[in-house]
């Protein structure tokens, strides 16, 4: 019988060995950080266009009135009190307008880490849309705070306001993975057989894992087993396992944890040459870069 989802994200068990296995959703997403660094209650009079940051992500939250969120192609989404639209890219050529009347919103502002498994983030979808019925439980509590913050700024606001969004995104995205509304890599998620392949990559993530062991692991045939891991994640089955792997070891790289050579060789390759020639071809810059202390780190003034 097929595994449920809701068993492929059950909590780690308590121990040592169990520190890269459990809840697969909180393994992918904890390699996706953000910095969040602003909220702020926004008023848009009727038919007024709200004005958004270049070059940063944002998540709205009406709390009275309505939008229309508009893409290129005139058609648009009306998202209503209680709702939340996250934006997961520059706003670029999105129009989000208060058809009615005014309305009132809460806006953050949030970079991703531009090293955090990029792939996956340019994957998301312009804009994802939780309504308040399917945030009931979580997103009235997390308005709460947001809001106050806008009002009451106190010591440790900043910090506050970057983990509050934080746990906004988090929050949205894995909503959006129970409700099935996902597509690109998230998709795999709500996939059991193609979760069960994602498992057992972040539970081996020093293990180079064959395409035949992965697909056996989701109980397909190889070629079914590419195609739809392909079309439901955006990458194929090794490229992703790469991946995930180069992210943790940038990890241990900043954590300096071991030298070049040896994270090379924890990660499943032969070689320290072989291990930077890929490192330096997904982030740009060789595993030394992020392996060395910051100039004048360690030293006493």
């Amino acid at each position: 019988m097929a595994e449920s989802l809701e068993n492929l994200t059950d909590l780690p068990k308590e121990g040592p060995g169990n520190a890269v296995s459990g809840d697969l959703l909180s393994h992918v997403l904890a390699q996706i950080r953000l910095t969040g660094d602003r909220v702020e209650a926004r008023h848009v009079a009727r038919a007024e266009q709200l004005v958004l940051d270049t070059g940063a992500a944002h998540a709205l939250v009406v709390v009275e009135g309505s939008l229309q969120v508009q893409g290129d192609d005139e058609e648009f989404v009306q998202v209503d009190t209680g709702d939340l639209v996250l934006m997961p890219h520059d706003p670029g050529t999105l129009r989000l307008l208060a058809p009615n009347a005014s309305a009132e919103i809460v806006v953050c502002r949030f970079w991703f880490d531009p090293y955090s498994l990029r792939g996956m983030i340019a994957a998301l979808p312009r804009y994802i849309c939780i309504r308040a019925e399917e945030g009931v439980g979580w997103l009235d509590g997390i308005v709460h705070f947001l809001m106050a913050e806008t009002t009451d700024a106190q010591p440790g606001a900043a910090l506050m306001i970057s983990r509050i969004i934080d746990l906004l995104v988090i929050r949205t995205l894995r909503t959006w993975v129970h409700l099935g509304h996902t597509s690109g890599w998230l998709g795999g998620l709500s996939d059991a057989r193609i979760a069960r392949a994602l498992k057992v990559m972040h539970e081996r993530p020093m293990q180079r894992l064959s395409v035949d062991a992965l697909a056996e692991a989701a109980g397909m045939s190889r070629s079914s087993f590419c195609e739809r891991f392909t079309a439901l994640v955006g990458r194929s089955p090794l490229r992703y396992q790469n991946e995930w792997r180069l992210n943790l070891a940038r990890d241990m790289l900043v954590a300096r944890e071991a030298r070049v050579g040896e994270v090379g060789l924890r990660i499943g390759y032969e070689s320290e040459a072989a291990f930077s020639r890929a490192y330096k071809a997904f982030f740009g810059h060789p595993p030394r870069d992020d392996s060395t202390p910051p100039s004048g780190a360690g030293t006493d003034g």
